[in-house]
Order: C-alpha cells, then structure tokens, then sequence
C-alpha cells in the first residue's frame, strides 16, 4: 500500500521556522591537491561515535563542496566566543576586499592537511561519504583526530550571533 506524499511545506515557512534553530558556528577547512579552501557552515552533527565520525552539508555547487570532494579531508572548526569576524571572513563577507580568507587568521597543519583555526574545537576528517540532497552535498567524515579547546562556542539563531549561557548561569543572574 502506497501512502499519500504529504503537502510541500512553503520554502517561507521553512527558513522561517529554522531560523529559530540555534546552532554552533563551524567552519569547514580544506588542502590537498585542488587548494586550501574555508567556507562558514551552519548544518554540522555527530553521525557516530563508532566509528567517531561527523557530517557537515555544503551546498553542491559552491568552491568548499569542489574542493573537500577532491581533496578527501576537511576539518570542522567550531569557533569560540568572540570569533564572528572569522565567522564573518569565511561567510564571504570580506570576500570584495580579501582574497584570502585565510590571511592574518591563525592556523595549525601542514600544507595538505586541513586547517585548525587558533582558538576553535576541531575534528579532522578523512572523507567517507558523500550523498546529494536537494541543493546541498552532504559530507559525512571519519574524525581522524580531535582538538578540544574548551571553550564556549560561538552561536547563530535568527540571523545574528549568540552566547551559549549555561541555565545554571542565567538563574544566578537574575538572583
């Protein structure tokens, strides 16, 4: 028995109700043989811890999505507090005036690995899958290693940035 597809949810109503979704902020990191690239990315998750492995979507067309396929590794940097004007470098918000998003950001990696971005949490990955849906690419990678910097992550929530305030934190503020 086949089941009715249900309704097309409104595109509006979509991004509207996902941009209440708060979310770290990442950026994907990528060298290897088609170049060092870095794009600003809202869509990561943990797949598994066994094998520890993680999944960020990038859109299909764009350089990142290019270059992490050919280069086979990318590394997911949450940024810490503080850090929207990385955030912002690699959104491409600085793209007219800087052509390298990587200039005067501090990095850790050989040439051929991906970057760690100075200050975030990182998890290094070997490419293990690729599946397309809709207009985007989802990467799905096996953690080669981890860099815990133990900080408080930069956030985004209806377009704009946020602090991740523990609950315990905000009940002794308003005491």
């Amino acid at each position: 028995m086949q089941h009715p597809s249900p309704a097309p949810v409104d595109r509006a109503s979509f991004v509207s109700a996902m941009r209440q979704v708060a979310a770290s902020v990442t950026v994907v990191t990528t060298d290897g043989p088609m170049g060092r690239f870095g794009a600003t990315v809202s869509a990561f998750a943990s797949v598994s811890a066994d094998p520890p492995s993680v999944l960020v979507c990038l859109h299909g067309q764009s350089r990142i999505a290019q270059a992490v396929a050919a280069n086979g590794r990318f590394c997911v940097n949450i940024l810490p507090e503080g850090s929207t004007d990385i955030a912002d470098r690699f959104a491409g918000r600085h793209d007219g005036w800087i052509t390298d998003r990587f200039s005067g950001i501090d990095c850790y990696g050989t040439p051929g690995t991906a970057p760690l971005i100075e200050g975030a949490t990182g998890f290094a990955c070997d490419l293990a899958q690729s599946v397309p849906s809709g207009s985007h690419l989802i990467v799905i990678g096996h953690v080669t290693s981890v860099f815990d910097a133990g900080t408080a992550p930069l956030a985004w929530r209806d377009g704009g940035y946020h602090r991740v305030v523990p609950k315990d934190a905000a009940r002794c503020a308003a005491e």
